[in-house]
């Protein structure tokens, strides 16, 4: 029989943060991402104090955006098996941001996670997430932008997603189905942007913009990978 690999410290840190934030999630309801819900997490986790702190650093705030990555990680699952190829491409963004939505477990759940990132000091982290959530969006379609269009792409899809978010928390339709009339309506607000941006480009006034002073534009390209979702370097200094 073949030895059972052993397990490395990252899988029992990862195995930590699952179990804290599925113990979270019956107290985030009442007490939001606070210490209360952190510790709790800890107790009915068994959980002890040194190895929460060594899966989240910096307490609720990791443990919150933790939470966050999982909802990710579920929708690039759900969108690595899903048949999207015979969609339209408009429509595998939609399905996108809808798994996205789909993969939060509890509406109030997500309320106090709004609420956690709307505080001064923790808005720069939830901006961060939000965009990462779209930058995973458009690379699980294939996207290839290095140039403008890959900032541009990434802050409409981010807007679209928290935008449909806030719509589904007040949905009170069957199976949320004026979400999803919401999100198409956005959705197709995205693609008639990439269609003026086509056509401006071939425009005149353009051309000679770019020419001139819009030449600082074309400097502008993606970071270079680093193996995580971030923030493109002009906004992470602000952070």
């Amino acid at each position: 029989m073949p030895e059972k690999q052993q397990k490395t410290e990252e899988d029992h840190l990862a195995e930590t943060r699952d179990a804290m934030i599925s113990a979270a999630m019956t107290h985030v309801p009442f007490d939001g991402w606070s210490e209360e819900t952190f510790h709790a997490a800890m107790r009915d986790s068994g959980v002890a104090m040194g190895l929460a702190h060594l899966a989240f650093p910096r307490g609720v705030l990791d443990l919150a955006l933790a939470f966050h990555r999982q909802g990710d990680c579920e929708m690039v699952q759900r969108m690595q098996t899903a048949d999207l190829a015979s969609l339209r491409y408009s429509a595998r963004v939609a399905t996108g941001v809808r798994f996205r939505i789909e993969a939060i477990p509890d509406r109030e759940v997500a309320r106090r996670s709004i609420t956690f990132f709307s505080t001064p000091h923790h808005a720069s982290e939830g901006s961060a997430a939000i965009w990462g959530t779209a930058d995973l969006i458009w690379k699980t379609l294939g996207d290839r932008s290095d140039d403008l269009n890959w900032y541009s792409k990434r802050a409409i899809l981010s807007a679209v997603y928290a935008s449909t978010l806030l719509y589904w928390l007040g949905d009170e339709s069957v199976e949320h189905s004026d979400t999803w009339q919401f999100l198409d309506r956005r959705i197709g607000n995205v693609m008639q942007f990439e269609k003026f941006k086509s056509g401006v480009r071939d425009n005149p006034f353009f051309q000679g913009f770019m020419r001139g002073p819009g030449r600082l534009l074309e400097r502008i390209t993606a970071p270079n990978p680093r193996g995580k979702n971030e923030l493109p370097g002009f906004m992470a200094e602000k952070r």
